[in-house]
């Protein structure tokens, strides 16, 4: 059980996605992503797997949500940078979480 504190230390922040491309290097279907979350944060790159609902061409432009300081991790010869968020209705199927109306680049989440 998580308390509080350590939730409130997952810094989640909304961004704009500037490019997607395929990711046929990794293990399961990905997609990579250039992400920008603002200019306290910048651009930083992720890889997800979105390829069951979504294109590459129709996540440039999107507003998502992602986890921003969990560290990085390496995904064959890619670094993921974020961890963006969505709902996980079967193990390979990401729903992106996303918010409403548009809102700036770097808006926390709370």
């Amino acid at each position: 059980m998580a308390n509080p504190e350590q939730f409130a230390a997952i810094d989640m922040r909304v961004g704009t996605v500037l490019a997607a491309h395929p990711f046929p290097e990794a293990r399961k279907p990905a997609i990579k992503l250039t992400i920008d979350f603002g200019p306290e944060i910048g651009i930083r790159r992720s890889s997800a797997q979105l390829t069951v609902h979504y294109t590459p061409d129709a996540l440039v432009g999107r507003q998502v949500i992602a986890a921003v300081n969990l560290g990085t991790r390496r995904i064959a010869t890619f670094e993921s940078q974020v961890l963006v968020l969505g709902a996980l209705p079967q193990p390979a199927e990401v729903v992106l979480l996303a918010v409403d109306h548009p809102v700036p680049n770097g808006t926390r989440i709370g």
